[in-house]
């Protein structure tokens, strides 16, 4: 289905982008510009063409890893997609690093200890990360390590290689937010399905057979639980992956988000559309990833 997809994810954002009310020509130039000179600029960019002719020309370079230029700056789009994937992807990965370490362990506590005071405990602060918006933490973040320790988040950004402390000073902050925000649900599916599966026969018969409970826990019930798990995983990366569009403008990230966002306020469709397709692709190649694990973590699966 990756290919199905994406060409539907190529057809339905050029169709929305040329219908968005507005006149790209007289955005780029503003209201002053002549006739002649939005002529001229309308023909340049090929917006005089049949809406078939320039999807054909858009996707014949895309096909070919030339995802046209910026109207705006005249810049090569994909290698600035390139760089701002790295900063989304960075922030990606330390986000999702972050919500694992909190997000496992104590779902697997909540399932041992059903029905305790720690389990309603751990509920309790699921439900708080899944409904508490990102951007609320990251306000109430930055207010408190401002007031109470005097200290504000590094605006801008550092590449890794280039400076690492410096980089992971910047980047920590907005990756506990999102990962928070991740934790949550993460927390509550680890729960529901490792509980589900310790309530199974199967456990019951480890058990009796005098396995510890270290064994029961990891080596079977973790692992015939992990598919839910794996699979909310799986479609937060690939979300995050297109983008934390609030957290990148909150901490000044120059992510894929952010190049998104500014694309789509000054009108420049090909920016717009070539950062969506390559959003939607880096979402189905996560999920293909995630199918093929499926296989590796359940034996019971197959794709042959």
């Amino acid at each position: 289905m990756l290919f199905p997809v994406l060409f539907g994810v190529s057809i339905l954002i050029f169709v929305v982008m040329r219908i968005i009310p507005g006149d790209v020509a007289q955005t780029i130039l503003g209201t002053e510009a002549s006739p002649e000179a939005l002529a001229q600029l309308r023909e340049e960019f090929g917006l005089n063409d049949p809406l078939h002719v320039q999807y054909i020309n858009w996707m014949g370079g895309v096909l070919t890893l030339d995802f046209g230029e910026s109207m705006r700056t005249g810049k090569e789009i994909l290698p600035d997609i390139l760089n701002r994937f790295a900063v989304t992807f960075e922030l990606t990965m330390l986000s999702a690093f972050i919500s694992w370490i909190i997000a496992i362990p104590m779902g697997i506590v909540a399932a041992i200890k059903r029905n305790t005071n720690i389990d309603f405990g751990v509920r309790m602060i699921s439900l708080l990360g899944v409904s508490f918006p990102n951007f609320a933490l990251a306000t109430i973040i930055i207010l408190v390590l401002a007031l109470a320790f005097s200290y504000s988040s590094p605006v801008g950004y550092i590449g890794f290689f280039e400076h690492p402390l410096k980089n992971l000073e910047i980047m920590i902050i907005p990756a506990i937010v999102l990962g928070t925000s991740m934790a949550g649900a993460v927390m509550r599916m680890t729960r529901s399905s490792v509980l589900e599966v310790l309530l199974q026969d199967f456990i019951r018969t480890i058990r009796a057979k005098g396995a510890r409970e270290s064994v029961v826990i990891f080596q079977h019930a973790l692992k015939n639980a992990f598919i839910p798990i794996l699979t909310i995983i799986g479609l937060q990366i690939g979300t995050l992956l297109g983008g934390a569009v609030i957290i990148e403008q909150i901490f000044s990230l120059p992510g894929l988000g952010q190049l998104v966002l500014t694309a789509i306020n000054q009108r420049d469709l090909m920016v717009v559309q070539g950062a969506v397709l390559f959003i939607a692709f880096v979402f189905v190649i996560v999920n293909l990833i995630i199918d093929i694990l499926y296989a590796y973590i359940d034996p019971r699966v197959s794709y042959k």
